[in-house]
């Protein structure tokens, strides 16, 4: 038979322990709201810091102003995102990754040439040579005549086609393709930064660095293109805990039978346990 002394001392037991577990619970709360808060403030100092640094360093990065306008025109522009998307989308044969990233590194060797030399190619030519006008009977006859007569007129060819003349020879012209495209969009950029340059150590670094990188980043997305990594044997054997098989009575997080921590129970000081929690 059940004594009613005791059964009332385990029920006024386990309210006190209740109010303890409550307490503690609440001023664990109070604690962890300070720790936050002194957390959240800490991360804005820190954070005040590092956009001071930030700003500094923005101001003042590389020795060379031509790496600074070669970092400027990677971070800042389209020309990466560019590139990258035109490479990775050439997935049917790797010798089209190989004729996109020639054709590209080629493309914007050729488009760097001199500042100078590509003013001179601009400008007027002066007219020296003295030309010696003379009128024939038969102007029309003069090889100098231009016949401006649709009826006469000599059917002009087709003019060539621009991704043969951008092409080199061999290469898979998917990617040649892809390549002259996308170069259209990014040119303009490249030569831009190129073109504020005047210091010729400048211009050979900025040359020099730029195919540099962009050779970097071609291995780079060949490398993110790689994902048939095999799944390691230890991890293909693996069963999921919701799958394995549990005995009955057992806990599945603690893995230590119900009927035990039943018997643990009763050789517990509930004082000592409140007393520690605090």
């Amino acid at each position: 038979m059940i004594d009613r002394n005791e059964m009332a001392q385990e029920i006024l037991l386990r309210k006190n322990v209740s109010k303890a577990i409550k307490i503690v619970l609440e001023r664990r709360a109070a604690r962890e709201a300070e720790r936050t808060e002194g957390e959240r403030a800490l991360r804005g100092i820190v954070r005040e810091l590092l956009e001071g640094q930030s700003a500094v360093a923005s101001v003042a990065k590389h020795d060379s102003t031509g790496i600074n306008a070669l970092e400027d025109l990677l971070k800042n522009t389209n020309v990466l995102s560019v590139l990258e998307t035109g490479y990775k989308s050439l997935t049917t044969d790797k010798n089209q990754r190989e004729s996109y990233k020639n054709h590209i590194l080629s493309a914007i060797q050729k488009s760097l040439a001199p500042e100078e030399s590509r003013k001179e190619a601009g400008e007027d030519v002066e007219i020296t040579e003295e030309i010696d006008i003379g009128i024939t009977d038969r102007p029309e006859d003069d090889p100098d005549f231009i016949n401006v007569n649709d009826d006469d007129k000599e059917e002009e060819p087709e003019p060539p086609d621009e991704r043969e003349e951008f092409g080199l020879d061999g290469a898979d012209k998917t990617g040649r393709n892809r390549a002259f495209t996308d170069f259209q969009d990014i040119e303009k950029v490249v030569l831009t930064a190129y073109d504020d340059l005047d210091n010729p150590e400048d211009i050979t670094m900025f040359e020099e660095y730029l195919l540099k990188n962009i050779a970097l980043y071609f291995e780079k997305y060949e490398g993110e293109l790689q994902t048939n990594v095999p799944e390691p044997e230890i991890a293909a054997s693996a069963v999921a805990d919701a799958d394995a098989d549990v005995p009955d009575g057992v806990d599945a997080v603690t893995d230590t039978p119900e009927f035990e921590l039943q018997e643990v129970i009763k050789y517990l000081n509930i004082d000592d346990i409140i007393e520690n929690l605090l």
